[in-house]
């Protein structure tokens, strides 16, 4: 059983940074891609940025130039540095991890539980 915990989220001027951090723990034999995706109400989920475990990373347009998706293998854990935010970007962020298990099939799919991000005066 593998989980996602993330950390991180608040409340935050425009203009203002947040990093947010997301560790996986659990019964890992590896993590491959890992990633941020944030969701605003009524709204869909939104593809931020990934990161593989070679560190090939991908952003989405919109986060594009302001934020940076980082990992560190050795504890599992994916970073988001949020710079330059905007009132738009106020959604809830979760984490997002492909992980093989020990004893498991193949690769799985989990999920953080998602963190309030709230940029405003």
């Amino acid at each position: 059983q593998v989980q996602l915990v993330e950390s991180g989220g608040g409340l935050v001027q425009p203009g203002g940074s947040l990093r947010l951090a997301c560790a996986a723990s659990g019964s890992i034999f590896r993590v491959n891609a890992m990633g941020w995706y944030r969701q605003a109400p009524g709204k869909q989920r939104e593809l931020i940025a990934t990161i593989t475990s070679g560190g090939n990373i991908n952003y989405a347009n919109s986060v594009k130039g302001r934020f940076a998706i980082s990992r560190d293998n050795a504890k599992n854990t994916v970073y988001l540095e949020m710079n330059s935010l905007k009132p738009e970007d106020t959604a809830v962020y979760y984490c997002n991890a492909d992980v093989e298990e020990y004893y498991g099939a193949g690769w799985s799919a989990y999920w953080g539980q998602g963190t309030q991000v709230t940029v405003s005066s």
